[in-house]
Order: structure tokens, then sequence, then C-alpha cells
């Protein structure tokens, strides 16, 4: 028997025990004749003491950082406890010790605190994995899954495996492929999501269906992003949109409850598509504080419903006049700002990832007077209902940006979340969730003339808007007036969930008919035979009496890592890839020999 206990489970009340340990050896400390070692494994830390008896077999055999050790001996009650640890009370008096297997000296210091970089600890990932912090990750990572599968299960979800070779039905981003030996100059291709394979579930019956799988998909990477990903993957027949929305709140309450014993009563907030862009900037806004967008100025076509006030900032300042639009923030308590903070923001804009040619401000003074950059246009009275517009303050600070709609709206809600994380407004521990809705269906591509699915090829339309598409010619006679078409203003019957101003989870109710997915597909460019070629499986099985249905699929690691305070999923992932896609650890991806090029009839033609 190689350990009687684990290293964190052995308390004050198992005193006198005699016991048996293995682990690490995390630290050996000398005093005189004694020698203490912290002997670590996955559950803890326990304090080893070797007298004096000991001294000649440890000079013949000394303990090294990361030697894996195994211990005999009684359990004594520390006289230096350290209520840093659980097992701080107690140390292991040995009896006899054996090393099991020797270390050389790591790389890093493994431990919370390491001097070892990405690139050394990615390197050497199965000696990053002993730290506590990325062990914490993953039991995280772990329980999570956990909260989901019982939540799911108890819901009369099935969970049903898919394959990884498949057919290439591209969704949006590249496809890795994979070529068959045994079908010469074919290929598989790896599924970016099981989509085709859920809604085929669907039609055969099981009408509750999950998996927490793999997704794979050849794109640029970022923090958020891997070539390699995890989705909790969930699909219900006969249902409508407020049947899918309630019960997947209901698995995200559960796990905050379950995971990190937060009981998330409150409603969960729900906005359309449209609401989000005019109020926050983006599709998926963190609204747990506020600094909502003031539209002082907008292009005509956008958000026609909304009433334009561009008339506040009528007058002689020709950024304001010819620009597409004007937005302005109201950022609480920062009036003060002195000339040098408000140049900070200046040249904070003008970077290129935010790409704004300048920013104006209005200071709402505490006494009641307003002192701007752009004061000499405009009169003290107009500064007052600017700011009033912008909901502000005695105290506060308006921001404004001016520019071409797309970048302006983008750029004033970086500035906002920029503004919250200055003030301290988005707390890792604070959560909120957030349902968007009634998103576009298609977006128009300017350059190919043609419409592209926002979301996938298999959203279905509101029910209202059905009618809309089928009745309707999806070609565009003039570019220029590609939003008077019937088609840019179908609103899909799709959801998204947000939680701190990341998407977390995603979907859709689905076409199940195969008129209405034929006129999708077409809508997309398809003609008849390359939606054939494409998806004859999935059209063919509608004809054999597909249920309405419609699912979810959440960003498995987004999730994790949004929880345990990150805003990396690499850090919740036991061997991830690095930004350029690289496995640094195992050197992949790497060239393969002429002999297997040779079976698979392939040649290689590097430019």
């Amino acid at each position: 028997m190689y350990r009687s206990n684990t290293c964190g489970e052995l308390r004050l009340s198992d005193k006198d025990k005699i016991v048996t340990l293995a682990g690490w050896v995390q630290t050996v400390r000398k005093f005189g004749s004694i020698t203490f070692v912290d002997l670590r494994d996955r559950y803890g830390i326990t304090q080893l003491l070797f007298s004096e008896s000991h001294n000649a077999d440890l000079d013949a055999n000394p303990l090294g950082r990361e030697f894996v050790l195994q211990v005999k001996g009684k359990v004594n009650e520390r006289s230096n406890k350290n209520n840093n640890i659980p097992t701080g009370e107690i140390e292991i008096v040995v009896s006899e010790f054996k090393i099991l297997n020797k270390s050389a000296v790591p790389p890093f210091t493994i431990q919370d605190d390491t001097d070892g970089g990405d690139d050394i600890r990615m390197k050497y990932r199965y000696l990053d994995l002993r730290r506590n912090a990325v062990k914490k990750n993953l039991e995280l990572r772990y329980q999570v899954n956990r909260a989901a599968r019982n939540y799911l299960h108890e819901n009369n979800f099935m969970d049903i495996e898919t394959p990884f070779l498949i057919k290439s039905t591209p969704e949006g981003a590249r496809d890795f492929v994979v070529p068959s030996r045994m079908n010469p100059g074919q290929f598989y291709a790896l599924p970016q999501s099981p989509q085709t394979f859920k809604q085929l579930l669907m039609v055969s019956g099981y009408d509750r269906y999950y998996q927490i799988v793999k997704c794979f998909r050849d794109e640029d990477l970022r923090a958020d992003r891997q070539p390699e990903f995890t989705q909790i993957d969930c699909e219900m027949a006969f249902v409508e949109q407020e049947d899918i929305l309630n019960m997947f709140e209901g698995l995200v309450k559960r796990i905050f409850k379950d995971v990190k014993d937060i009981n998330y009563t409150e409603t969960v907030e729900r906005m359309t598509w449209e609401e989000a862009m005019w109020q926050y900037g983006n599709d998926k806004p963190d609204i747990r504080f506020g600094i909502k967008l003031c539209n002082l100025k907008f292009p005509a076509h956008t958000f026609p419903a909304k009433e334009n006030i561009s008339s506040l900032i009528a007058g002689d300042f020709a950024v304001f006049n010819d620009a597409e639009t004007v937005i302005a923030i109201s950022v609480p308590g920062c009036s003060e700002y002195s000339r040098k903070q408000t140049d900070e923001l200046t040249e904070w804009v003008k970077r290129p990832q935010i790409g704004m040619k300048g920013l104006a401000f209005i200071k709402c003074n505490a006494d009641g007077t307003f002192k701007s950059s752009v004061d000499k246009f405009y009169s003290e009275d107009k500064l007052k209902a600017i700011a009033e517009a912008a909901s502000a303050k005695a105290g506060d600070l308006v921001l404004i940006l001016a520019g071409a709609e797309e970048r302006t709206r983008k750029a004033s809600s970086e500035l906002r979340m920029y503004m919250a994380d200055k003030l301290g407004m988005r707390k890792p521990d604070d959560f909120k969730l957030l349902w968007v809705l009634d998103f576009p269906l298609f977006e128009y591509d300017e350059e190919g003339n043609r419409w592209v699915a926002r979301h996938h090829p298999f959203t279905s339309p509101k029910p209202d808007h059905i009618e809309v598409m089928i009745n309707n010619n999806p070609v565009i006679a003039d570019a220029a007036k590609y939003l008077e078409h019937p088609y840019a203003n179908i609103k899909a019957n799709a959801y998204d969930m947000v939680l701190n101003g990341n998407e977390i989870g995603g979907g859709s109710i689905r076409i199940h008919q195969r008129e209405l997915q034929e006129k999708m597909f077409a809508a997309l460019g398809m003609d008849a035979e390359e939606q054939q070629h494409k998806f004859g499986f999935l059209l063919g099985a509608f004809e054999y009496g597909a249920p309405p249905h419609g699912g979810i699929a959440f960003g498995f690691d987004r999730l994790c890592s949004i929880m345990g305070g990150s805003e990396s999923i690499r850090d919740f992932i036991a061997f991830p890839k690095n930004n350029s896609g690289r496995d640094v650890m195992l050197d992949a991806p790497a060239s393969i020999d002429e002999k297997q090029f040779e079976e698979l009839q392939i040649k290689l033609n590097l430019k």
C-alpha cells in the first residue's frame, strides 16, 4: 500500500494514528538536527518531521524539490501551527521513508507565485498542472461539468455521443480537415459543433439531448478562443423559445448554486438585440453597471423606432456636424479629472484598437456649472442639455465620440467598459445574467453582394416573419438599397445568454420544414445542387416527420473562466494551445513522414 491517507486529509482528531503518505516534495527545511519537509499531493500539503535518527539516511539520499516520496509515521500535534492550511495543526513524525522517484530541478518553482513565464509553463504543462492555482481551476471545471450533468439528467436529457469524423459543412469558420486513407482524395472534417446531428436526433424522437463535447474551428486565436473547445450542447423537441429560456436559466442558476453556493433568485433580464446595440453598443452588454449610451446623432436607417435628438448638438462644430454618429456616455464622479487625465483618455480612444480621431468631454461641476473641451462651440445651456440627455448629474463627466456609425458605436462600448474597469465597477465575484433576443436573421455582405446568416443556416425566423421569407426573392437588385429589402428586417428566433459582458451561450428555434430550409439555403447563395451535396441528408430527414425543435450551446470553457475570475479560457483547460494554435509541450502541429503521405496519396505543395 503506497498510502493510507492523502496529504490534505489528516486533522488533530487523527493524533497518534500511524499513517502512510505519498506525494511530491514541496520544500525541505533543515533546522539543526531536525528536517522538515512539506509533502504535497492533489488534496493538500502535510508537514513531515524527520528526527535526528534519519540524518545519515538523508545525507546519503538527500531530498530535492518534486522528489516522489513515501513516508510512514505517527500523526503529531504541531508546536507551531499553520492556520493557512487545513492540515496546519498536525505533522507526521516519520519512522520510515522511501524515495519512489527522483526529480530533475524543475524549470520553474511549482507554487502559486511561480517564477515561470507563460511559454515555459506551457512547455512543461505537466509540471504547471501541479500548482495549486491551476489545480483549483480544473477542480472548478469538474464541478461545473458535474452540476450541468446532474441538472440535465434530472430534467430527462439523454447524453448521446455524435461523431468527430464528419462531412465538411462550414458553419462560419474554417473546418479542420482529415484525409481518409481508405478513400483516396476525400476528406473528413472535424465538427465545428454537433448541430446537424442533434437536429437529426430530434427527428429520431430523442426529444431531450445533451452532450459535453469537443468542437473544432480553424480560426485566429485570442485569450478566449482555442482551436478545440468544449460546449454544453443541448436540444429539445416540441418547444418554443420560452421553454428554452426557462430550462437553461435553470441550468445556469443550478451551476451557480452547486459550484459557487450562489442562490441566483432574481429574474434574468431580457432585451432585444436592437435595445442592446442602442443602449450599450454591443450585443453582449455587461449590465452590472449603468453608463448607457446616449445617441445624440445617428443614421436615419439605424434604430428607426428611436427619436433623433441631434438638435442638441446642432451648431458650428464641424466634427459633430460631419459625423455619421455622435454618442455620449456619462461617467459618475469623474468631473474633477485633470487635463492630464482627459488627455490620457483622448490618447486611449486614438489607439488603433479603438480607432477614433478624438474625444470631447463635458465636466458637470458640483456647483452646477459646465466646463467642456468644446465650450467655444456651445453655450452653457447647450452643454447642460447634452449632459442631461446623457443622464449626467453634478460631479459626472460626459465623454463624447463622433464618427462612422459602426466604429463609433463599438468604440463607445469599449470606452464604457474601460471606464467601468477604472472605477472598479466590474467585480469578478459579481454575476449578472442577461438574455439578448430577436437578432437579425441575416447580415448583408457588401463585398459578395449576398446575404449571410448571422447565427447559422438552421435558425428559424420569428414565426410572424416566416411568410416574409418564403414569399420574397432574396436577390438584391441594387446593392446600395439592401436595407430596403424585406430580408433586412427579418428577425431570428434566436437567443444569446450573456454573463458579465460575455456571451456564454447561444441558440435558436430551428427550421424543421424542408421548404423553409431550402429557402434559407437559397438566400445564402446555395443552388439546389449545392444544397443537396452539402445538406441532402438533413433535407431528406425533414420529410419524415421532423418535430418543432430548438436548442442552445454553452461555451463550457468560457463559463468556467468567468466563474473562476479569469479572462482566459486557457487557464481552465488541462492542455491548451498557445495563441498560434501550437501545443508547445508536444510540439504540435508537426510534419509527418513521407510514408504517411504516400499512404494518403497526398503531395505537399508549399508556396
